[in-house]
C-alpha cells in the first residue's frame, strides 16, 4: 500500500494524460501549481474575499460568538441516510432495483471524527455499487496526507464496484493512492458494470468547476449507442451539456446545499452557476434525471444548519 506521503513520488503523469487527455492535464496540473503557490484562489462571486479575508475563520467565530459552534457541529456529523428513486425507461430490465449509493464532498481533513460516523452508517445501508462525487480534501493549499489517510480507511467498507471522480479541491496526485486503496478515479473516462448479461455505465469527468478539465464527450464514448450512461461530475454546472449528450442521469456535489440555510433549506449561498432547483436533491432537465448531493462532509467550517449531511441510495427503476 502507497503511504500518503509517497503519493506524489508514484504518479505516472504520461499514463494520466493518455487517460484524461494531455491538454486538460496541462491545464489542471498549471492550476495545481497555482494554488500551491497561493498565487490563484477558487472563489467566485462572495467567496472572492477569500482571497483577502479568512472567510472559514470569521463564520467560525461568528458562531461561536453566538453560541452556535456546538450545535452546528452536532449538526455536521448527523449523516443522514436517504433513498431517492430515479427512474430510467430505457435501462437495462436486469438492473431494476439497483442500488447505488452516493458519497460527496466528505472533505476528510476538516474533522477527522466524520470518517468514523460514516463507516459506521454504510453498515447501516444496503447496496450494489458505490459512487464518490469528489472533494475528498479540505484546506487546498495543505498537505493531502491526512485526507489521504482518512480515504484510506474509508474505502475498505465501500461494497461493490467503487468508482470516484475527483472535486475542485482534490490534486491530480491523489489518484495513485486512491486507485491503490480501491477505488477506480474516472478520468473523462468510463467503466461498465455488468448484470446478468446487461450492463450498465459509469462514466466520470474531471472537475468542471475550478480546473476546467472535464471532457464529457469523451467519458461517453466508450458507450455503445443505446445502452444507458450515469456521469459522475462533480458540480452539477455542466448539466445542459450532459443532456445534450444523452446521459441518462448526472449525480453531482459540490453545492453542500448550502450547508449553513435557512429553514426550509434555502442556500444563503449559491457557489454554482446553476438554477436554484439544482442546488440540492433530484431535479430533471430535459431527458435527463439529475441528483445534487447536499454532501456528507462539509467545507471550511465543520458546522451546518438546515441542511443535514447525507449519504444517499440511488434506487435506479425502468418505470414510476
Amino acid at each position: 500500500m502507497i503511504h500518503p506521503s509517497e503519493a506524489a513520488g508514484y504518479t505516472d503523469y504520461q499514463h494520466l494524460a493518455t487517460r484524461m487527455g494531455h491538454d486538460l492535464l496541462e491545464r489542471r496540473i498549471l492550476k495545481q501549481a497555482g494554488l500551491w503557490a497561493r498565487e490563484v484562489h477558487q472563489g467566485r462571486g462572495l467567496f472572492k474575499l477569500e482571497g483577502l479575508v479568512p472567510m472559514d475563520d470569521v463564520i467560525l467565530f461568528l458562531l461561536k460568538i453566538a453560541g452556535l459552534a456546538e450545535t452546528g457541529r452536532k449538526n455536521f456529523l448527523d449523516v443522514r441516510i436517504l433513498e431517492n428513486a430515479v427512474f430510467l425507461p430505457a435501462m437495462p430490465a436486469a438492473f431494476e432495483g439497483f442500488r447505488l449509493l452516493q458519497l460527496s464532498d466528505l472533505h476528510c481533513d476538516l474533522d477527522p471524527a466524520l470518517i468514523d460516523v460514516v463507516i459506521q452508517r454504510l453498515q447501516e445501508v444496503t447496496y450494489d455499487a458505490a459512487v464518490l462525487t469528489g472533494d475528498y480534501h479540505n484546506e487546498i493549499g495543505g498537505a493531502h496526507d491526512r485526507s489521504l489517510e482518512l480515504m484510506g480507511r474509508l474505502v475498505p467498507h465501500l461494497k461493490g464496484p467503487r468508482l470516484a471522480v475527483l472535486g475542485n479541491h482534490d490534486f491530480i496526485e491523489k489518484v495513485v493512492f486512491l486507485e491503490a486503496a480501491g477505488l477506480k478515479v474516472l478520468l473523462n473516462e468510463a467503466e461498465s458494470i455488468e448484470r446478468n448479461g446487461a450492463r450498465l455505465w459509469i462514466c466520470g469527468v474531471d472537475d468542471p468547476h475550478f480546473f476546467g478539465t472535464h471532457d464529457l464527450a469523451k467519458a461517453r464514448s466508450p458507450v455503445p449507442p443505446g445502452e444507458t450512461a450515469i456521469l459522475l461530475c462533480h458540480s452539477p454546472e455542466t448539466f445542459r451539456q450532459a443532456a445534450e449528450l444523452g446521459y441518462a442521469l448526472m449525480l453531482s456535489g459540490h453545492t453542500h446545499g448550502g450547508q449553513i440555510c435557512f429553514p426550509g433549506g434555502f442556500a444563503l449561498v449559491k457557489n454554482a452557476p446553476v438554477p436554484r432547483r439544482l442546488l440540492a436533491g433530484s431535479w430533471q432537465v430535459g431527458g435527463l434525471a439529475g441528483y445534487t448531493s447536499r454532501g456528507t462532509g462539509a467545507c471550511g467550517v465543520p458546522a451546518r444548519f438546515f441542511c443535514p449531511p447525507e449519504i444517499t441510495v440511488h434506487i435506479l427503476k425502468r418505470s414510476p
